[in-house]
């Protein structure tokens, strides 16, 4: 057991799937002294999440693993709604091909979690950051300057363990959740579902599929790995088993054959399983010292592929904001917009997530009727509205989330009549650095702050904007964006990236981007008073 002379950690990382390790990946980067325990012996085997979204392969790509992740997955899934008879009558449906460019990645990846996994460990690993397996947080409790922890390795040894924060990561069944006393709020579906990795003869390749009728749906996703698909399907509101029960190949194939009518066949399980999906949120995502993130905070079913993905979202949101009050100047009112700015988000894909499934599932004679006999003809009417097709791409990728409500989300005394707003994400575009391309996600992915100066060069002499992040070393980055090519700036060659901002001709602005890639501030012309306020507000400290 520890004694209390023990050095204190900045943050412990209680859980290591998707949530936990992105977190530990951010840390990282801001030299954030932190453990991860994690009370499972070996990372997931299984495919579990599968949907990888484009704003989390933008926020992975500042961590450094969206190239492999891209490399690993499949990027030109399509779907294919079926909608039973015997005719087999179905729609194909493109996914995110509408045009969307500003963001390197418009695409839909389908990656299985265990992959995600493998992928976050090995850079961790590379990164000298070791998972500690196998060890079980026991007890906790919450102190005026530190959380003291009890966690326990697989030997049963016990050790305390003192962290200035705690996050829990761990899941549905959190223990974090449990010791600070935060409500889980919500219910348990009704259905019983039926999970597998296994192979299917009769069914197009590299598709989803989504059977339709009236009792419910099943879905196949090309997975590639550890079998070719994953098979998700509804049992009948009669067939009530014991989620506990082992699941046989041939009451899986029974259940196809009333979805597929018998065309497709199933064969080389590599794991099958029942289980309850749940819809349901945390009240509070802090108590005191201790954080909660990922399935801790929200579990809800699977439908528009959203859980991961709000999980390492969560992450990234939290991760910059530990760093830079642990080990940099920032302010400790920065970790209280992390409730104000995840909470919404968690409780509107709760909301969205839940209109979705009951849709695919409920019994209700009109939702039958709307799903069965209605869809097939005003499903292809509704992809040929392109407006239509480019909101839900927004809404489901999560580039839509944004954080304008939040305090640390602030517009300057003459706000930009155009373009996005403090609060929103920073779009991307191409851009060159000295001859050389790159985007503006890539010029402003380093850790901390980035000011970016939009307008011709005689608008912004050098020394106000650089006494501004004089005062902020390291922290505080400042970069041109300019229609004119000058040394170290970013050329904005066509003015693509300036009229994603709103602004064209020789109009100047500036905007203070955060570590997460949203607008902090922003303000038109290029009086800096307002902006050397808010970074006073939230970067008091000097750093060490």
């Amino acid at each position: 057991m520890a004694v209390d002379g023990d050095p204190v950690l900045d943050v412990l990382v209680v859980g290591a799937g998707p949530t936990g390790l992105a977190l530990a990946a951010q840390l990282r980067r801001y030299g954030v002294r932190f453990r991860v325990v994690d009370r499972r012996l070996d990372r997931a085997r299984e495919s579990r999440a599968l949907a990888v979204q484009p704003r989390t392969l933008e926020v992975l790509a500042a961590v450094g693993v969206a190239d492999e992740m891209v490399e690993c997955g499949n990027r030109a899934v399509r779907l294919r709604m079926h909608f039973g008879g015997r005719g087999d009558r179905s729609v194909p449906v493109r996914l995110f091909d509408i045009g969307i460019e500003d963001t390197a990645y418009p695409f839909l990846l389908f990656l299985s979690q265990a992959e995600t996994e493998r992928i976050l460990n090995g850079h961790l690993a590379r990164g000298g950051v070791r998972v500690e397996r196998g060890t079980e947080l026991v007890g906790l409790a919450d102190g005026e300057d530190a959380v003291t922890c009890t966690v326990r390795d697989r030997d049963g040894r016990e050790e305390r363990v003192r962290a200035r924060y705690v996050v829990g990561c761990d899941g549905a069944h959190s223990t974090v959740r449990k010791a600070v006393g935060i409500p889980f709020e919500g219910a348990a579906y009704p259905q019983t579902f039926v999970l597998a990795d296994l192979e299917a003869d009769g069914i197009e390749p590299g598709w989803v599929h989504t059977y339709l009728s009236p009792r419910g749906m099943l879905l196949f996703f090309p997975l590639g790995a550890p079998a070719t698909w994953r098979l998700l399907a509804m049992r009948p509101a009669s067939d009530r088993v014991p989620v506990e029960r082992p699941v046989t190949l041939p009451e899986v194939q029974q259940l196809a054959d009333v979805y597929t009518a018998g065309r497709v066949r199933l064969r080389d399980p590599v794991w099958m399983t029942d289980f309850r999906l749940h819809n349901r949120g945390a009240r509070h995502y802090r108590a005191g010292r201790v954080f909660l993130a990922g399935d801790a905070a929200h579990i809800h079913s699977p439908a528009g592929g959203q859980g991961m993905n709000t999980g390492i979202q969560d992450a990234v949101n939290l991760g910059w904001k530990l760093a830079l009050v642990t080990t940099g100047p920032g302010s400790e009112e920065l970790l209280d917009t992390y409730e104000t700015e995840r909470l919404p988000v968690g409780r509107a894909v709760l909301r969205f997530t839940d209109r979705a499934f009951t849709i695919g599932t409920s019994t209700n004679p009109l939702v039958r009727f709307a799903r069965t006999r209605l869809a097939p003809f005003l499903v292809p009417l509704a992809l040929r509205a392109k407006a239509g097709r480019a909101y839900g791409f927004r809404t489901v990728s999560q580039l839509g989330v944004r954080y304008r409500g939040s305090a640390a989300s602030a517009e300057g005394s003459r706000p930009p009549r155009h373009g996005p707003r403090p609060g929103d994400r920073l779009p991307d575009a191409p851009v060159s650095i000295d001859g050389d391309a790159a985007t503006l996600h890539d010029a402003l992915a380093a850790p901390g702050y980035h000011l970016l100066l939009c307008g011709p060069a005689p608008a912004w002499p050098t020394g106000p904007p650089t006494e501004l992040a004089d005062r902020h070393p390291g922290w505080v980055t400042v970069h041109r964006l300019r229609r004119d090519r000058g040394p170290g700036d970013l050329h904005d060659a066509d003015g693509l990236a300036l009229r994603r901002l709103g602004l064209r001709g020789p109009e100047a602005a500036h905007y203070l981007v955060r570590p997460d890639g949203h607008i902090g501030y922003g303000c038109a012309g290029t009086d800096l008073t307002g902006l050397t306020a808010y970074l006073t507000r939230w970067l008091p400290g000097t750093p060490p």
